[in-house]
């Protein structure tokens, strides 16, 4: 059996305090730079109370900013790294924690709208969560993009 959580009940059950060690064990290219944020092992960091309660740094620093987007961005990508990074996304994306919830919209949602075609080449590894909570922020913010949440 996989310790990778799935499906919806499966956000509710990841405890808030679990998301850094989640990171780091479902996007081990993460752990680089966990090392250089927390100051100390990968492995440590992510169990140390200071790796949730930042949890917004962790994401932006360690997730979104040095794995997701050099990916989406690449003319190569690659779609494995990928598929973990969206399978990751949707482990948390719609836990009932406004920590975790908000930190997901901020610090990996809300930076694809930070260059044109980032939300376009993220779409197809999307799961369906992800994709609700994309579609929602999009429509909040007034963008319609073609494919995504406009026909």
């Amino acid at each position: 059996m996989s310790d990778v959580p799935s499906g919806e009940s499966r956000a509710a059950e990841i405890d808030v305090k679990e998301v850094p060690a989640l990171l780091l064990r479902m996007i081990p290219e993460s752990a680089a730079s966990i090392e250089e944020l927390f100051e100390q092992p990968a492995e440590a960091a992510v169990l140390a109370e200071e790796a949730w309660m930042r949890l917004y740094w962790l994401l932006i620093e360690c997730f979104t900013t040095p794995v997701l987007m050099p990916e989406l961005e690449s003319g190569d990508p690659d779609t494995e790294l990928l598929g973990r990074c969206w399978d990751f996304v949707e482990c948390i994306v719609a836990h009932p924690s406004a920590l975790v919830s908000g930190a997901v919209h901020f610090e990996v949602l809300e930076p694809l709208l930070n260059a044109a075609g980032l939300v376009e080449a993220a779409w197809p590894y999307m799961r369906d969560r992800t994709r609700t909570e994309t579609v929602r922020m999009l429509d909040g913010y007034g963008v319609r993009l073609r494919g995504v949440n406009r026909r």
